[in-house]
C-alpha cells in the first residue's frame, strides 16, 4: 500500500485572521502536551455533510462532493502538515443503504483503518433532521460493535446545516438543545452506554454550517445564528477531548474481528464440566447407592440361606 501523501496545510490561510490565530494557538497547545499529530475519523449516515465538514476544517476542497452521485463505499484520508503538526481527517461513506447498515461500506472502512490510531470520532448528523429513529441507533451500534464503547469517550456529535430558523418560533438555543438531547439519547441507546461509561458523562455537541451562506462577524469569521465562530469552536472542542485523559483507539485485527466466540466457549468448558459433575453426576451416584442399600434381597436367596443353617 502506498504511503499517505502529507501536504503543507495551505488551506488554513483561507480562514479569517482571527480564526487562523485561534487554530494555531490550539495546535500549539497540543504540541505542548507532546501531541504532534491528530487523526480524526468522520462517520455517520449518507447526505449529512461529512465530506463538506472535512473540506471546511481543512480550508480547501480536499474531498470531492457531488449531490447527484452516490458516496461510494471507500474511505479517504486527507493529511496536512503545519509547523510540525500533522492533521489527518478520514472521510467515510454513509453507513445506511436501502434502510439497512451497508456491510460492504463498513467492511471497507474497517480494512482502511487497520493499524491506524483514531484520536477523535466526529459523528455527523444534520441539525435540521428533526426526527430520530431506529436507523440512528443502528448506525451507532455498528460503530460501537466495530470500535468498542471506548470510542465514545473520544467522540463529538457534529450537527451540520446549523444556519437555520427553528420551526414553531422556538428560540435557536432551545431548538439546538432539544435536537442534541434526542440524538444523544439515540447514541446512548445504540451504544448501550450508561452515563458513567462516558467520560465527563456526556458527549460534546458542536454545530457546523458548511454552505457559503454562513453569516460572518466583524472579524470575517463564519458564525452561527447564536454568534459562535464555529470553526475555532469545533477545533477547541476536539482539543478538549484529546486532552481529556481517555485513550486513543488503535485499530488492530483483534479489534476489527471482535472477540472470538469459540475462544469464549473454550474458557467456559471447565466451568460447565464442574457444574455437571457436582450438580448432575454426583446426585445421580448418591441416588444409585441409596437405592442399592434399600433394595431387599429376593425370596429365593432367603430360602437358600435358611436351608444352609440346618
Amino acid at each position: 500500500m502506498a504511503s499517505q501523501i502529507i501536504r503543507e496545510w495551505l488551506g488554513i490561510n483561507s480562514f479569517a485572521p482571527a480564526t487562523q490565530t485561534k487554530l494555531l494557538e490550539l495546535l500549539g497547545k497540543l504540541n505542548q502536551e507532546n501531541v504532534n499529530s491528530l487523526t480524526i475519523l468522520v462517520m455517520g449516515k449518507g447526505g449529512v455533510g461529512k465530506s463538506s465538514t472535512v473540506n471546511s476544517l481543512i480550508g480547501e476542497r480536499a474531498v470531492s462532493i457531488s449531490p447527484f452521485q452516490s458516496e461510494g463505499t471507500r474511505a479517504v484520508m486527507v493529511s496536512r502538515s503545519r509547523a510540525g503538526f500533522t492533521l489527518n481527517i478520514i472521510d467515510t461513506p454513509g453507513l445506511i443503504e436501502g434502510g439497512y447498515i451497508n456491510d460492504m461500506a463498513l467492511n471497507n472502512i474497517k480494512s482502511f483503518l487497520l493499524n491506524k490510531t483514531i484520536d477523535v470520532l466526529l459523528y455527523v448528523d444534520r441539525l435540521d433532521a428533526y426526527r430520530v429513529d431506529n436507523l440512528d441507533r443502528e448506525v451507532v451500534k455498528a460503530i460501537t460493535d466495530t470500535f468498542g464503547k471506548g470510542i465514545w469517550n473520544r467522540a463529538l456529535v457534529v450537527l451540520t446545516h446549523a444556519q437555520l430558523s427553528p420551526p414553531d418560533g422556538l428560540p435557536y438555543d432551545e431548538f439546538v438543545s432539544k435536537r442534541s438531547e434526542s440524538l444523544l439519547k439515540a447514541v446512548r441507546l445504540g451504544a448501550g452506554l450508561r452515563k458513567q461509561e462516558v467520560q465527563g458523562s456526556t458527549i460534546p455537541v458542536v454545530l457546523v454550517e458548511n454552505s457559503g451562506r454562513c453569516n460572518k462577524n466583524e472579524k470575517d469569521e463564519k458564525v452561527l445564528p447564536n454568534g459562535t465562530a464555529w470553526i475555532p469552536h469545533v477545533v477547541q472542542t476536539i482539543t478538549e477531548v484529546i486532552l481529556g485523559g481517555s485513550k486513543s483507539i488503535f485499530v488492530d485485527q483483534k479489534l476489527i474481528e471482535g472477540p472470538n466466540p469459540n475462544a469464549r466457549g473454550k474458557i467456559l468448558i471447565p466451568v460447565i464440566l464442574a457444574l455437571q459433575y457436582f450438580f448432575v453426576i454426583k446426585p445421580i451416584e448418591r441416588r444409585i447407592r441409596t437405592d442399592i442399600a434399600r433394595e431387599s434381597r429376593p425370596s429365593w436367596e432367603m430360602r437358600d440361606t435358611a436351608s444352609r443353617k440346618y
